[in-house]
């Protein structure tokens, strides 16, 4: 009989290339392979398992939930949906929410809304609206949203590709100034980027594009997908400049690592666009992800993730930052969200992630020169000291091969 390694292997399409191994069960900040082999997850499914695997409190909530009622669709009002879309806009600070399952269909939603408001309320022409994006973006994989990818792998063959939108140099607040038209509906923006390396921008640059946004009519939408919930060491990684956006995409750990859950929130004016029959999802809103998405959030609230995220965070980075090695051209990061930026001359990321893995510590690598570091936002200091270790050693393990060879 075939292993699941194999069959994975000859009947998934090869659209990863995952490290070799099996993974059958989780809990905490801890997953197991198909062998016993127990390891540390510093990767938490880019953010989606901040809360660690199989929290009890979600658990709970998804099956009360499941033996209750799961799902019936948008056609009828449930019990549990105005509930969460209060909590998240509660939270969040934001009017109005529109929920949706994927990261992706947030985005996508995001875009829809934003050129409705930009013909709508702008008064921009018919099919002249322009949304402007920055370089190094990631919000997805679908046919518009890797159109304004400017990552040629993304777009290889898959157009013709969506128009209507415009790139300009990520952490440059001047370029978004210069690039905006009166054709300008939305700057769409991570306040911090993930598969782009980790990324953080110059301080106060999300401030300021928040001002040029404001002076030009032109809304301003955060994708915190990745960076929001806790994960940076504040709720939402807008936060750190105290800027509220006019539009906020979250998913991931808003399914508490086990459903995909994600929504729109945006200020009334924005919202108010989507009328019966513009927009819509089978799936997103259901009671199921309705329950398991407000205990997601209080989670996130009563056990302070944010906090714990801010402090452990800094611990971790400065721990890394302390590795000497020349194999590591730099350390950066904010919250529990670290990159570790691997000098391509001298090693490569994904041979760190492997020899690691075999020490019981799965992460992956990001454009082929990153490690980067996220666990679960529940680990204690104790496991972050461990993990270091390991690192420590991989890296200097490397450093001993190279100078051998």
């Amino acid at each position: 009989m075939k292993s699941s390694y194999d069959l994975e292997n000859q009947y998934c399409a090869h659209n990863y290339h995952p490290l070799p191994v099996v993974l059958v069960r989780g809990k905490g900040v801890y997953v197991w392979d198909d062998r016993g082999r127990k390891y540390m997850d510093l990767m938490s499914a880019y953010s989606a398992v901040s809360h660690g695997h199989g929290h009890p409190r979600l658990v709970a909530a998804l099956n009360k939930q499941a033996e209750i009622l799961s799902i019936v669709s948008r056609a009828f009002y449930t019990d549990k949906l105005g509930s969460f879309l209060q909590l998240a806009c509660n939270l969040t600070g934001q009017d109005m929410a529109l929920p949706m399952n994927t990261g992706a269909e947030a985005v996508e939603t995001a875009v829809k809304a934003a050129r409705r408001w930009g013909y709508e309320i702008k008064g921009i022409p018919e099919n002249k609206a322009e949304i402007i994006v920055c370089t190094g973006n990631f919000h997805g994989r679908t046919t518009t949203i890797i159109s304004f990818s400017d990552e040629d792998e993304y777009q290889k063959n898959f157009g013709p590709l969506t128009p209507g939108f415009k790139v300009v140099t990520y952490g440059d607040s001047d370029a978004l100034a210069d690039a905006i038209t009166a054709n300008t509906a939305a700057f769409l923006v991570e306040p911090m980027q993930g598969e782009g390396g980790i990324i953080i921008p110059p301080d106060g640059y999300l401030k300021r594009c928040h001002k040029i946004c404001r002076d030009k009519n032109v809304l301003l939408i955060a994708d915190e997908i990745q960076t929001g919930l806790g994960r940076t060491g504040k709720f939402l990684a807008c936060d750190h400049e105290n800027v509220k956006p006019d539009a906020l995409i979250l998913g991931k750990a808003l399914g508490g690592g086990i459903l995909p859950v994600s929504m729109l929130l945006a200020k009334k004016e924005v919202m108010e666009i989507f009328v019966p029959g513009t927009h819509g999802s089978t799936f997103g809103g259901n009671p199921l992800a309705a329950a398991v998405g407000i205990e997601a959030l209080n989670v996130i609230v009563e056990e302070q993730f944010a906090k714990r995220s801010y402090e452990l965070g800094e611990y971790l980075l400065n721990e890394v930052a302390k590795i000497e090695s020349p194999l590591i051209a730099e350390v950066r990061g904010s919250g529990l969200w670290v990159g570790i930026e691997v000098d391509p001359t001298l090693g490569s990321a994904r041979e760190i992630c492997e020899r690691l893995m075999g020490r019981g510590i799965l992460t992956k690598e990001t454009h082929e020169t990153v490690v980067r570091l996220a666990p679960p936002l529940i680990v204690e200091q104790e496991e972050i000291d461990w993990a270091v270790s390991q690192i420590k050693e991989v890296v200097a393990e490397m450093d001993k091969l190279r100078l051998a060879s």
